[in-house]
């Protein structure tokens, strides 16, 4: 029987991921935090309006979900997984563990 467990990931791991095309960022956060500051490439798909639907185009890919400090977004991750999707990780720490690990986020704008 299949475990619903959600796995998480570092910053760096998900970087190496993202460039070599090996997995879908998607950004649970809602719009105006969005606004603020993003991860460049993520998808918007806010916890407040969260369907699993919205993300088939992605299943069998690898589903990174990341919010500001990794709460929410393992909330969204965990109801993907046990939706059925397989491959699901939660971004540790966020964006907050995206740029504490020196990573760029990109100012303003939508995802």
């Amino acid at each position: 029987m299949k475990q619903d467990v959600l796995k998480s990931v570092d910053a760096l791991t998900v970087q190496a991921w993202l460039q070599s095309g090996e997995a879908v960022l998607v950004d649970v956060r809602e719009a105006n935090e969005v606004a603020l500051e993003r991860i460049a490439g993520a998808r918007h798909l806010p916890l407040s309006t969260f369907d699993p639907t919205r993300l088939v185009d992605a299943r069998g890919r690898r589903l990174v979900l990341q919010c500001l400090t990794g709460a929410r977004s393992a909330r969204a991750g965990l109801f993907l997984v046990q939706s059925g999707f397989d491959e699901v990780y939660n971004l540790t720490g966020g964006i907050l563990g995206w740029k504490a690990a020196g990573l760029p986020v990109v100012a303003g704008g939508s995802v």
